[in-house]
């Protein structure tokens, strides 16, 4: 299957992305139109990105003490998809918008991701416009989102610290206000920012006019300390150069300075940064203190910053999964062509008992028909393609968030609360496993840079750690999200998942496989409680990680088996190889993957203490 063929099937005969048409704010479209827009990224993405991966990781982004230098295939790639629209496929037509649904937004930029997740800076360019259309005043979503929509500038996130990393109670960056009239500034309160910023990714670069950096700072109280904890962040628009009220360049640098890029594993065609803020090198009216414009409430930045991390982490979860596939059509490829071995034969040996035998004068054979060759093609396509499900599912919880009756909007953002930190660190996990398997079917010419799936698997290592690492996701989901609303959301995903075992057990070659799913959404159930049975965060939470592992497999699970329903509703198609390969995987993840929930669960439900517990000095 092609990707093509398998976002087809997934939007539209499992998701049913069609009646999507059917609700006012996307009454102008239809499948022709949704169509159009995924002929047009699948082939931007086939010209302008692919065919430059491998440039992009190779030519790294270099400081000439001036400006960095990327190689030009980036700089034509940025252009393609700014022209495209994509920036702004969902936004509203009265800003230039396509008002198109973020389902398919999400489909459309598979292509890049698969091409190249290293090229461009999209992904944070639109989270960052996005936040300011939520939370932005009027004329700061004028002037700062709507250049970001257009592709004239692009956006950053800056939380992390070279002091802090993830731990934003700790941010040091300092937002003092900007002496007399600051405060009735038209671009909103105006401040003077001084700290450091690590980590930021397309921080620095010349692709753009412009680059609108959302930085978190806090505001010193009357003592002139910053206030300990979260409570005391504001969140700040700090151009990298100076504008005016109708969005036009002064001509005016801000004081924002790139300190260092940052080389990495892998996305190394994306600019990462260490920026110094206020330091003093790009003074403005004279002073040290580089601009910043507050955006909403003072003391109120994180709130606002969480609209964008959470766009960013299901973003994340969607490179994962792309990267995952990536390496699986390789290692497809490969294994189709790669003739190696022969067919494993059973005589008996002279006293009776089977022996293994192989007849050195038969002709070799390609490796894709050796049965662990096999295994590890089927679990990177149930990881790659349940994962690309998944994310596209919770696309259309955000279509339903939006555009659904007051009932269905509700539900639809409790689900995503709670489906997040899966989406976003399920594939960073498993589609990383993915690309190690397809080295693994290279034998080793996988971990050589004459094939690519080298190159993925480095891509992928960042995204456990990228939008909140794998730890600080897992205590998200235990510790907050299936607890929030006294439950609810959990109580409303285990409604899901039994409507469609209820579904799937009437069906004879579904029926055990419902079964299956039934007993972990149980085990799944019972844990949480167990791990909660204290009342203890440090009891429940110690084995976060591995309740996350098992909560994951269970939703996709669940995934598998509802594609398994659509699948088996085309009677004309079973026979196809999409149709037979969709339910193979099925079989694949409830045989090999699913049973695994057990040993993960155990420690949680037993409040394990062996990893909590273990003294400094033992190690």
């Amino acid at each position: 299957m092609t990707l093509r063929s398998t976002l087809d099937f997934l939007l539209y005969d499992w998701l049913g992305a069609e009646a999507l048409a059917a609700r006012a704010r996307f009454a102008d479209h239809s499948r022709e139109t949704f169509d159009a827009v995924l002929d047009t990224c699948e082939r931007i993405a086939r010209e302008k990105y692919a065919p430059f991966n491998r440039t992009v990781d190779t030519e790294e982004p270099h400081f000439d003490g001036e400006k960095v230098i990327l190689p030009q295939a980036t700089y034509e790639a940025r252009k393609a998809y700014a022209e495209s629209g994509l920036l702004s496929a969902a936004q509203d037509y009265e800003i230039g918008g396509m008002q198109l649904p973020y389902t398919v937004e999400a489909a459309a930029n598979s292509f890049f991701a698969v091409a190249s997740i290293s090229i461009g800076s999209n992904l944070l360019t639109s989270g960052n416009a996005n936040l300011l259309m939520a939370h932005g005043t009027a004329l700061q979503k004028e002037v700062f989102a709507l250049n970001e929509f257009n592709g004239r500038w692009s956006g950053t996130m800056c939380l992390s610290e070279p002091q802090a990393g993830s731990s934003l109670s700790d941010v040091a960056t300092r937002a003092v206000p900007d002496g007399a009239g600051s405060e009735s500034d038209p671009l909103g309160p105006r401040y003077r920012l001084t700290g450091n910023k690590m980590w930021i990714s397309s921080g620095d670069h010349e692709l753009t006019e412009n680059i609108v950096h959302l930085v978190l700072a806090k505001i010193p109280g009357p003592d002139g300390k910053l206030v300990p904890g979260t409570k005391g962040i504001s969140l700040f628009i700090v151009p990298k150069k100076m504008v005016d009220a109708e969005g036009n360049l002064t001509g005016v640098r801000n004081d924002v300075a790139l300190a260092g890029l940052n080389h990495k594993l892998g996305w190394r065609g994306t600019t990462n940064t260490l920026l110094n803020f206020g330091e003093g090198k790009f003074p403005v009216e004279g002073q040290a203190g580089a601009v910043g414009y507050l955006v909403g409430q003072p003391g109120k930045g994180l709130h606002c910053m969480f609209h964008m991390m959470n766009e960013a982490r299901i973003g994340i979860g969607m490179a994962a999964t792309m990267l995952g596939l990536a390496g699986y059509y390789a290692s497809l490829d490969y294994a189709k062509n790669r003739p190696q071995g022969r067919p494993v034969q059973g005589p008996k040996d002279a006293a009776g008992a089977a022996a293994v035998v192989k007849d050195a004068a038969q002709p070799q054979v390609r490796i894709i028909e050796h049965a662990d060759v096999k295994r590890m093609l089927l679990a990177q396509k149930s990881y790659g393609e349940g994962a690309l499900a998944l994310n596209l599912f919770c696309a259309k919880l955000v279509d339903e968030q939006h555009t659904g009756d007051a009932a269905s909007a509700d539900e639809a953002r409790l689900l995503l609360e709670v489906l997040t930190p899966i989406a976003k660190s399920w594939p960073s996990e498993f589609c990383l496993e993915a690309n190690s398997l397809a080295i693994q079917i290279h034998g080793g010419y996988g971990y050589t840079r004459d094939f690519p799936v080298e190159q993925y698997w480095r891509d992928n290592r960042l995204n456990m750690i990228h939008e909140g690492t794998h730890g600080i996701q897992a205590m998200d989901l235990l510790g907050r999200k299936v607890l929030m609303e006294g439950g609810r959301g959990l109580q409303l995903l285990a409604g899901r998942i039994n409507a469609t075992i209820e579904r799937a057990i009437q069906v004879p070659a579904l029926a055990a496989h419902a079964n299956a799913l039934g007993a972990a959404l149980q085990q799944v159930g019972a844990a949480t409680k167990a791990a909660w049975a204290t009342g203890q965060p440090a009891d429940a939470l110690a084995n976060a990680v591995p309740y996350m592992q098992a909560f994951g497999h269970t939703v996709l699970a669940w995934v598998w088996l509802d594609l398994a329903l659509a699948t088996l509703a085309d009677d004309a198609a079973l026979a196809q190889p999409a149709s037979v390969g969709r339910m193979g995987s099925m079989r694949y993840f409830f045989h090999y993957e699913l049973p695994k929930i057990g040993a993960w669960l155990q420690v949680v439900s037993t409040r394990d203490a062996t990893c909590a517990s273990f003294p400094e000095d033992a190690f």
